[in-house]
């Protein structure tokens, strides 16, 4: 009996990307498509909306075309993965984005959102997210507030706002109704952890109506058709990319912390929907259908993103040889990681800052190590709280180097595993399409252990980097 295939789009920071799937898990065709990102002040990252509907159509129809017809024939469903925390305001009628989308990584309103009365406590309780401007409800407060395209369609009731997901969901397809999915919603601080839906409450907290955001959908749910060049195919799963990359080997193991390393790093654990969330640690719906799944999150806004900004800061030409500098470099300072701001635990905007002198490559590899130290800092939070794990699953593209993976096992003390495809947002996605089959494919997998030699390295510089930040954070 032939199987079916599964179409994924996933946009994200860097490109969009399509790949089809068989029922097993196995890459059929992948294609992808740079996009870009603008800086246009500081703190302000915005994308051209356009360019990300545009860079999704091209890389879904290069796919396809490098299928055989027969393999087109057997497409059953596509899904959608998206950025969590980019929003879009946008023409409730002719669908048009009244603005660029505004990145998760933008902190333009957190000025107004650190002058506003509200309880933070409490925000966690109900949202299990922290007080962030890298969420969607100041963002969206901040374009109802001064744009005034937004202020003109609010006014004439013709006003949308909402993930980017919800967006691209009405671009992509023939729906005509806004939808969105509870993993996308939850990013906004606008919806409920309990009671699953959008809180009228903290829609009141930030003078946001609901009549302008999309209905809450299940994950896997009938988004409408993705209509494409030489192809149709219902739309029937949208997700965050962060909440779909940790299912891309299959169904999550209480034993295991999954850590997506991309232009953010992000590591979670499974977690109890009743079960309390550790103070300044995230609780994060990762799908919803017929059970909603949840983890503990932890966030480190800086990775891809960190290294990118220490390539520019130390005017080298690429990043080819950090594993090789890792490996080499001996004398390394310390790096105080605040690009796009200081994530979980701290949660405070804050410059980055090197501690000690070094050369360009040696300052290159402190910030690949910041990067460990933050993850490092989270696991220990978790573990405190009763993770009890034995391995980390690592995915994304900053896994490929070989020298973060042997730096977290070292400073974890755990097994680090890193599949072969590290891309893992769509594999995720592709395993719910295909309705969790018990044959998933389990790609060949790289192992790190955890060295002696190198585990009281890194534990000493990570004693050092944490004294740091703690008298850096007390002078803030």
């Amino acid at each position: 009996m032939k199987s079916n295939f599964y179409l994924v789009l996933d946009q994200g920071g860097h490109s969009s990307r399509a790949l089809v799937f068989d029922a097993c898990g196995r890459v059929l065709a992948q294609a992808a498509v740079a996009v870009a990102t603008d800086k246009p002040k500081l703190d302000w990252v915005e994308q051209n909306p356009a360019e990300l509907v545009a860079s999704l159509r091209q890389a879904a129809n290069l796919a396809i075309q490098a299928l055989t017809q027969g393999q087109r024939n057997r497409l059953l469903a596509a899904a959608l993965v998206t950025q969590r925390s980019s929003v879009v305001c946008w023409h409730k009628i002719t669908g048009e984005a009244l603005y660029p989308v505004i990145s998760w990584q933008d902190r333009r309103a957190a000025q107004w959102l650190s002058q506003q009365n509200i309880d933070i406590h409490w925000m966690h309780q109900r949202t299990g997210l922290t007080l962030s401007a890298h969420y969607g409800a100041s963002k969206i407060r901040w374009c109802l507030d001064h744009l005034t395209q937004v202020k003109k369609a609010h006014k004439h009731g013709y006003l949308t706002c909402g993930p980017l997901a919800s967006w691209l969901i009405g671009q992509l397809t023939d729906s005509k109704t806004a939808r969105v999915d509870p993993a996308n919603a939850s990013r906004t601080l606008l919806w409920n952890m309990e009671t699953l839906d959008w809180d009228e409450e903290l829609l009141l907290c930030f003078g946001i109506e609901q009549s302008l955001l999309p209905k809450l959908t299940a994950t896997q749910s009938d988004y409408g058709l993705l209509v494409l060049d030489e192809i149709s195919l219902p739309l029937y799963l949208v997700n965050g990319d962060q909440s779909a990359a940790i299912f891309a080997m299959g169904d999550l193991s209480s034993d295991t912390a999954y850590v997506n390393l991309g232009t953010g790093a992000f590591i979670s654990v499974p977690w109890e929907k009743t079960k309390a969330c550790p103070k300044f640690l995230l609780k994060s719906l990762v799908h919803q259908s017929d059970t909603a799944y949840f983890v503990v999150e932890g966030t480190v806004n800086g990775a891809a993103s960190a290294l990118d900004w220490a390539q520019q800061y130390c005017g080298l030409e690429n990043l080819d040889r950090l594993d090789y500098w890792a490996k080499k470099e001996q004398t390394i300072p310390l790096f105080i990681n605040g690009v796009a701001g200081l994530g979980s635990p701290y949660w405070c905007e804050m410059s980055s800052e090197f501690v000690g002198d070094g050369s360009k490559e040696q300052k290159l590899v402190a910030v690949l190590e910041s990067i460990v130290f933050l993850l490092q800092t989270n696991l220990g939070i978790m573990s405190e709280n009763g993770f009890d794990g034995s391995k980390i699953q690592v995915s994304g593209g900053l896994s490929q180097l070989d020298s973060l993976c042997q730096k977290l096992a070292d400073i974890s003390g755990l097994i680090v595993s890193r599949p072969q495809q590290v891309e893992a947002s769509a594999r995720g996605a592709a395993f719910w399409l295909a309705g969790r089959p018990n044959d998933w494919q389990v790609v060949a997998l790289d192992r790190f252990l955890p060295s002696r030699q190198g585990s009281t390295t890194i534990k000493r510089r990570f004693l050092a980097w944490q004294q740091a930040l703690q008298a850096r954070l007390k002078r803030e």
